[in-house]
C-alpha cells in the first residue's frame, strides 16, 4: 500500500510533467511551444490550400486556351474530367498543369499556321484588309455572312463580322471551307492570281 505522502505527490508530478510539456493539467491549453508549432502548421496549410487553387486556376487557362485554339481550328477538345479540382495530391495537380500547358503550346503553334497559310495570305493580299467592315464582304479574305455563317458561326455569333476576327480564325474558317470539299472556289479571281485554280 503507498504511502500518504506518495498519494499526495503523484498529482503534483503529473501537473509538473503536464507542465513541462507544454500543457496545464485539467485546462487543456497549449503552451508557448505548441501553439508557435501549431500557428506554423496553420500558415503551411493554408499556403498550400493556395498553392492548390493557384494550380486549379491556372490549369483551367491552359485547358481553356488549348479548347479555344482546337475550336478555331474546327477539332475535337481534348477531355478533361476535372479529377484535378478535387485533388489535394500538389504532384498530381502539377502534373495535370504541365500536360495541359504542353497541349496549350501545341494546340497554338499548330493554329498559327493553316494548312494553306501560305496561300491565305496570297488571296488576302489581292482581296482586303483584315479590319475590311464594308458590307457585303468582310475582312481579309472577304467573307459574306452566308459563308462565315457556314464556317465561322460561332465567331459571327461572339465577335460580330470577320472584320472583327483575328487574321487566324479567318484563315481557319477558310479552311473549313476549304475542307468541305470547295477548295478555293469562294475566291476565284484572286485564286487564279495566286495559281491556286
Amino acid at each position: 500500500m503507498r504511502s500518504k505522502r506518495s498519494r499526495l505527490l503523484l498529482p503534483v508530478v503529473l501537473v509538473g510533467l503536464a507542465a513541462a510539456l507544454g500543457t496545464t493539467a485539467g485546462a487543456g491549453t497549449l503552451g508557448p511551444l505548441d501553439e508557435a508549432h501549431r500557428a506554423r502548421a496553420a500558415r503551411a496549410h493554408a499556403a498550400e490550400v493556395s498553392l492548390r487553387r493557384a494550380l486549379v486556376t491556372t490549369i483551367r487557362e491552359r485547358r481553356d486556351e488549348t479548347w479555344k485554339w482546337q475550336f478555331v481550328m474546327g477539332r475535337p477538345r481534348t477531355p478533361y474530367g476535372g479529377e484535378a479540382e478535387t485533388s489535394t495530391s500538389l504532384r498530381y495537380q502539377s502534373w495535370v498543369l504541365s500536360r495541359w500547358a504542353r497541349r496549350a503550346e501545341k494546340a497554338r503553334a499548330a493554329a498559327r499556321r493553316p494548312p494553306h497559310y501560305a496561300a491565305w495570305m496570297c488571296i488576302h493580299r489581292y482581296e482586303g484588309a483584315w479590319n475590311d467592315p464594308n458590307a457585303p464582304y468582310y475582312g481579309g479574305l472577304q467573307m459574306d455572312t452566308s459563308f462565315q455563317r457556314a464556317y465561322g458561326g460561332h465567331l459571327l455569333r461572339t465577335k460580330g463580322t470577320a472584320d472583327n476576327w483575328t487574321p487566324l480564325e479567318q484563315m481557319w474558317a477558310a479552311e473549313k471551307a476549304h475542307a468541305s470539299g470547295r477548295g478555293f472556289s469562294p475566291w476565284p479571281n484572286t485564286a487564279r492570281y495566286c495559281g491556286l485554280l
